[in-house]
């Protein structure tokens, strides 16, 4: 049969239609795997901005010394500022439930003036934190009589303790994390403490709005040790006191204290009194039932494991942010900023009464004087840790 003009040119019509189509696939194809492409390095652009740290470090002089100031930001709204002096912090910023950056521990303008800091604001302090009573204790048959400065009373490890001395620091990146160390060699002696005791301290801000601290230390001489970090805290971004924040610490007992602030030896059960936080309660719901205020140790555990534990959390209404505190220490010290005075104000913001408070986890206070306390002993050869995390969030 013969082959019509239409019939010879019908193959030729597919052939071209069969390109369109591939064209058209074709294009439709690389469209697609630009899209994911581009999607892809979207999220790598987004996990890098979720860890994207930085990194600021001045030098500020402080008499004729200077001290390393670490400015570190997560890139989740939360910067902590640490100097070399005393290992203080001083300025942390946490952002509230919409959002919004700002300080929320107390401190002073700038760096120098740490070096009165009669408040112990953001200090690391040692060598032992809290109060030994007349500033005497003794250790295998020999009595050593520390340096008072509270009253008759020793107190956070004197007037020269580690809040009024240079560190040397590094700064240690990570993915996750930035990390500030520390150390300090305390020399035999130094404040009437035994031994030469080299500590390192590490500060670590992650990328998930938590802040970690580490101490550890080792000895060449028998001595006492009890290291903590001084904090005082207001969620509110200092807008108000803190007698409305909302506190639960998960502690049984405390120890009561005498007129100087000393424990007296008993492990007291909270249930039934004012100092019962197990179940929430604000901070001024029931303070004015105690005289002076809250001071005291609450006991989380009754011996020294180590075991990590969550020993309190804090929220805070107006602002949605809440704090949890995580260590390993055997109890924590709970201050209402009751010597607050007013006479501190800083940037345009007076400290009074209540403006602050504190959740120093620690050793019982004068425990080298009460044999039923969790030891505080360190001996050559073991080394002494200490763990605390604070946990930031919003509700």
């Amino acid at each position: 049969m013969p082959i019509t003009v239409k019939d010879a040119n019908q193959p030729m019509d597919m052939k071209k239609n069969n390109l369109k189509i591939m064209r058209i696939f074709l294009a439709l194809f690389a469209g697609m795997l630009w899209s994911c492409n581009s999607q892809k390095t979207e999220e790598k652009e987004m996990e890098k901005e979720e860890i994207n740290f930085k990194v600021k470090v001045q030098e500020v002089a402080i008499g004729d010394q200077k001290a390393k100031v670490f400015h570190l930001s997560n890139g989740n709204g939360m910067e902590v500022e640490i100097s070399s002096f005393g290992g203080i912090i001083s300025k942390l910023i946490v952002p509230d439930r919409d959002g919004k950056p700002e300080n929320i521990v107390l401190g002073y303008e700038n760096i120098a003036q740490y070096d009165t800091n009669q408040y112990f604001l953001g200090a690391s302090v040692g060598r032992y934190a809290n109060r030994i009573a007349k500033g005497k204790f003794e250790l295998d048959g020999k009595v050593y009589q520390l340096a008072k400065n509270n009253g008759e009373n020793h107190l956070h490890g004197g007037p020269l303790g580690f809040n009024r001395k240079f560190w040397d620091a590094e700064l240690i990146e990570g993915k996750e994390s930035m990390k500030v160390k520390m150390t300090y060699l305390s020399p035999d002696g130094e404040e009437g403490y035994p031994g030469n005791l080299t500590t390192v301290l590490t500060f670590e801000l992650t990328n998930d709005n938590k802040l970690l601290l580490e101490f550890q230390a080792e000895t060449d001489q028998a001595t006492i040790i009890n290291l903590t970090h001084h904090g005082y805290f207001n969620l509110s971004g200092m807008k108000e006191d803190v007698l409305g924040h909302e506190l639960v610490i998960n502690a049984a007992k405390y120890t009561p204290v005498d007129a100087g602030l000393i424990p007296t030896g008993e492990l007291a059960p909270v249930a039934g009194t004012p100092f019962d936080f197990n179940q929430v309660h604000s901070i001024g719901e029931r303070i004015d039932q105690i005289p002076g205020g809250y001071d005291h140790n609450y006991v989380v555990k009754e011996k020294n494991d180590k075991n990590l534990v969550k020993m309190a959390e804090v929220y805070h209404a107006g602002s949605g942010r809440t704090m949890e505190l995580f260590a390993d220490s055997p109890a924590v010290q709970f201050y209402s900023g009751n010597f607050l005075d007013g006479k501190q104000t800083t940037n345009g913001i007076t400290y009074n009464k209540h403006m602050g408070f504190c959740l120093e986890p620690q050793t019982f206070p004068n425990a080298p004087n009460e044999p039923t306390f969790p030891t505080a002993r360190l001996n050559p050869g073991e080394k002494y840790t200490h763990r605390i995390a604070y946990h930031f969030g919003v509700r």
